[in-house]
């Protein structure tokens, strides 16, 4: 049964997610918008982080969680739809409406979708989106006539797409392999070209990138604002803390990125090295490869039923947090700031990629880990 999507009405604003994460910074970014205008104007920082006033649309009316619909367009692998049930009830407690989408429910469900979308989204002030390489987000985008147009975080994929935006590149994610060039691609390349007009900014458009990802190249025209997991903050915690360390999965087998045999070698070492006792799996984890490291590990796998920033502000949670080079390096310590836990951050090693790794990944990776701060880098294990 999908959460009701409650009385229709035409929002202020309209965000689109597809992800559990997405919907946590959709929120933290409506939360920056509500507070912000009530405190003073920040003024300049020693701090390389982004910054930017944190209210950044035109319109200077005060911001209302009740004029902002979450629609969810819903993904069909079931961790992600728990979460994402999960992390609508926590919208839905903070005044917003959450709209269910089941989009991928057969072949004409794209379509259905789209078409019922459209009144709200030519008639939607501001627009937030959570993954602008989403095909299905990119075919909305044609049809926004929004004068304020937001990206939210979807993990460590925004920093690539702010590199793509800032160099006039196409939008593709990091891990594709190929050239993108199938029957496919050659279809939805119009839809792409105009998505991507409407996420630049212009004499009728605003566009911010509400982040707490590292950028390392300038964006003209696009309003930055840093994420510093304010809500989540105010929400959640200050967690207990056990006296083991917690390790987090990565996708990073299932997106053929990572060798699996080497990949289960580096969790097994750092298991043995630091100590760690449970292992919070990624969504999309594969179910035998988590069995399989439960075995020859002996961690505890935990399926988290909400991202990991919330689970680890509301604890209990490891006094030190292991992970592998993802979205988490960079938002756990600024969701976890003011408490003793520690964030460490293990390279992969060259020789862990798959055969056929897309060639940006190395370079990809490092770059996820070395912008990272406020952690601490571990040695790099050798490939066993």
């Amino acid at each position: 049964m999908t959460p009701s999507t409650g009385a229709p009405h035409t929002p202020g604003t309209l965000a689109f997610v597809e992800s559990p994460v997405q919907l946590l910074n959709v929120l933290e970014w409506a939360h920056a918008q509500a507070t912000a205008q009530d405190a003073p104007r920040p003024t300049g920082q020693a701090s390389p982080r982004p910054a930017a006033p944190a209210v950044s649309r035109a319109a200077a009316e005060p911001f209302d969680m009740a004029d902002l619909t979450v629609v969810v367009l819903s993904p069909r692998d079931p961790m992600s739809r728990g979460q994402l049930r999960r992390m609508a009830e926590l919208a839905r407690g903070e005044g917003c409406a959450v709209r269910w989408e089941d989009a991928r429910e057969g072949a004409g469900a794209p379509l259905r979708t789209v078409a019922g979308l459209a009144p709200a989204l030519r008639r939607a002030g501001t627009v937030v989106i959570g993954d602008p390489f989403s095909r299905y987000v990119q075919l909305l985008l044609t049809l926004v006539k929004a004068p304020h147009l937001v990206v939210v975080d979807d993990g460590t994929a925004t920093m690539e797409f702010a590199g793509q935006l800032a160099r006039g590149e196409r939008l593709v994610r990091w891990h594709r392999r190929g050239t993108g060039g199938g029957a496919r691609e050659l279809l939805l390349a119009p839809v792409t070209t105009s998505a991507r007009r409407r996420l630049a900014p212009g004499p009728r458009r605003t566009v911010e990138l509400f982040t707490a990802m590292p950028l390392t190249e300038a964006l003209p025209g696009i309003t930055v604002t840093a994420n510093e997991l304010a809500w989540t903050r105010s929400r959640f915690g200050p967690p207990r803390l056990t006296r083991t360390a917690d390790l987090v999965g990565t996708s990073l087998v299932e997106t053929g990125v990572v060798d699996l045999e080497h990949y289960i070698g580096a969790v097994r070492s750092l298991t043995l090295d630091h100590g760690a006792t449970r292992y919070f799996a990624h969504r999309r984890e594969n179910t035998d490869k988590l069995h399989r490291l439960a075995r020859e590990t002996g961690l505890e796998i935990v399926r988290p039923d909400l991202p990991l920033e919330l689970i680890a502000r509301r604890g209990p949670i490891g006094r030190t947090i292991l992970s592998f080079p993802s979205t988490v390096v960079h938002t756990l310590p600024r969701a976890l700031v003011g408490t003793d836990v520690r964030v460490a951050v293990c390279d992969v090693d060259p020789g862990w990629l798959a055969a056929d790794a897309s060639p940006r990944a190395r370079g990809f990776l490092a770059g996820v880990s070395q912008t990272a701060r406020d952690v601490r880098k571990l040695r790099v294990l050798p490939v066993t």
